[in-house]
């Protein structure tokens, strides 16, 4: 879908994303490869920064990327010398590497190998190595991109969105589309125009990063812990450099406070016993980290999602993961409505869905942070309690692993709905040796049956709608949604009921 021109000369475009990190980039990605013309705006020049505060893709995030494929072609345009991996995920997971279990407050071990995922493992990837895979995704795609090129407001009418943006010249022009997303973080530009509160509160204050090479390798992937006034967080870039995360709460200074590789060193050494011989720093700084939550995610033709709607602790490393997820929600629905296949009361369950898990991620990092820096007895009597339990009840386990790595998330159904509906669909095998996360590939619906289904208005549906056979005997008749959550199911379906569910979601 191109852009239209409006009585004053404007383009309006279909969809104008704010922010080109992680969460821009593979929602304007998904819209672009769904056939609708997006412009992403940033206000950085083009280039990838290497300065990381995200290390970990959790499993509900591999399994959306891989449900995209990865691009055929490297950034230039040109074809890649090697072929590229299957999917996203496929890609990511060539470049990050492989932890299969995780320790928590010295004492407990979390299993993540009997995860019920393809992806049973956390990926150890900085966030630029992230971005590099989602930008030539976008730039396949034909995605718009205009950097150094800052929103400055945003103002809606019934018919679309004007967006004012100061150019690399620092002139002012105005910007025309349907719908617009903010991705662009804490300090949301877009958020900040629609005067959208940002409540919460810094949770903690005067964190030190520095990225570090090191004399001697830690024994562990990722390395941290916390001991009493100190916490300390060790991950590898991959090119030789480690970026530690460190906190001293005895040491409370402003974010402006310089900062020596000496302090550096001792807050390593107080949570973790050892600095393992840091030096050569190429990069510090300060920072502090915030709770707060947008209440509402979606302001009639507005939306945000990521850091512009959320932010929290860095403990679970939830994050960027919370905030591609977000992506994964959206740009469907987007495509959905502006291709006239869904009503615009579609866009209304962006806020239903997301809003509960930014809320519940909020509070499970929040209760991390605060019980591994338990300093009173009755804190560090509450953390003991809760660790003995955790190891012992495999439940209350399962149910914390699957929030942390987002699998265990299921969306609000309707009332009388199949108990499946809203479910997340693990990665089942189809008819004819496939499996659905290929099948989701094409960013469709797919519809998985016992006997398959002969599509009445298969021409019509087929850029929309991909049929399956269970590779089983499963007699339950499955509508899963683009983004791997069903949309309805049924153990009696007959045709005319397939076809019904089909006209209400597919279109």
């Amino acid at each position: 879908m191109t852009g239209t021109t409006d009585s004053t000369g404007t383009t309006s475009r279909p969809v104008i994303v704010v922010g080109s990190g992680p969460t821009g980039l593979l929602l304007a990605g998904d819209l672009a490869t769904a056939g609708v013309d997006v412009t992403l705006l940033e206000k950085r020049p083009a280039t990838l920064s290497n300065l990381s505060r995200a290390f970990v893709l959790h499993a509900r995030t591999l399994e959306q990327l891989d449900a995209r494929p990865s691009p055929t072609t490297a950034l230039n345009g040109r074809a890649s010398r090697a072929p590229l991996p299957r999917s996203l995920a496929d890609e990511v997971e060539a470049v990050g590497r492989r932890l299969d279990r995780l320790r928590l407050f010295g004492r407990l071990t979390i299993a993540l190998d009997t995860l019920p995922s393809r992806f049973n493992h956390l990926l150890v990837i900085p966030q630029y190595e992230v971005e590099k895979a989602l930008q030539r995704r976008a730039v396949e795609a034909g995605v718009e991109f205009r950097h150094e090129t800052e929103a400055t407001g945003v103002d809606q009418d019934a018919d679309g969105v004007t967006v004012t943006v100061r150019t690399p010249a620092g002139e002012t022009e105005k910007l025309r589309a349907g719908y617009v997303v903010g991705t662009d973080g804490m300090r949301s530009a877009v958020r900040n125009a629609l005067g959208l509160d940002f409540p919460g509160r810094s949770a903690i204050r005067s964190v030190v990063l520095a990225d570090v090479r090191l004399a001697e390798e830690p024994e562990t992937l990722l390395t941290v812990n916390a001991v009493g006034d100190a916490f300390a967080f060790l991950a590898p870039f991959g090119d030789g450099y480690h970026r530690v995360i460190g906190w001293n709460r005895a040491r409370d200074v402003a974010d402006s406070e310089p900062l020596d590789l000496e302090e550096v060193k001792e807050v390593t050494r107080l949570a973790l016993g050892h600095d393992f011989g840091m030096h050569d720093a190429r990069w510090m700084s300060r920072f502090h980290s915030d709770e707060r939550q947008a209440p509402a995610y979606r302001v009639g033709r507005v939306f945000l999602a990521g850091d512009a709607a959320h932010v929290h602790t860095p403990a679970g490393g939830q994050g960027m993961n919370t905030g591609l997820q977000d992506a994964a929600n959206l740009s469907w629905k987007l495509a959905q409505v502006i291709h006239g296949h869904a009503g615009p009361e579609l866009l209304d369950t962006y806020q239903a869905e997301r809003h509960p898990v930014g809320r519940a991620v909020l509070r499970s990092s929040g209760g991390i942070v605060r019980l591994a820096m338990a300093k009173r007895p009755w804190t560090l009597a509450l953390r003991s309690a809760l660790t003995t339990f955790l190891d012992t009840a495999a439940p209350a386990r399962r149910r914390a692993v699957g929030q942390i790595t987002g699998i265990g998330y299921r969306y609000p159904a309707p009332r009388g709905a199949h108990p499946l509906t809203g479910a997340r669909v693990p990665d089942v095998a189809l008819a004819g040796g496939g499996r659905l996360y290929e099948a989701l590939r094409g960013g469709r619906f797919v519809l998985i049956t016992p006997g398959g289904y002969d599509d009445e208005r298969g021409a019509a549906r087929k850029d929309r709608l991909t049929v399956e056979r269970w590779a089983s005997d499963r007699r339950t008749a499955l509508l899963v949604r683009p983004d791997g959550y069903v949309a309805w199911a049924s153990d009696t379906a007959d045709a005319s009921a397939i076809e019904a569910a089909l006209a209400a979601h597919v279109g």
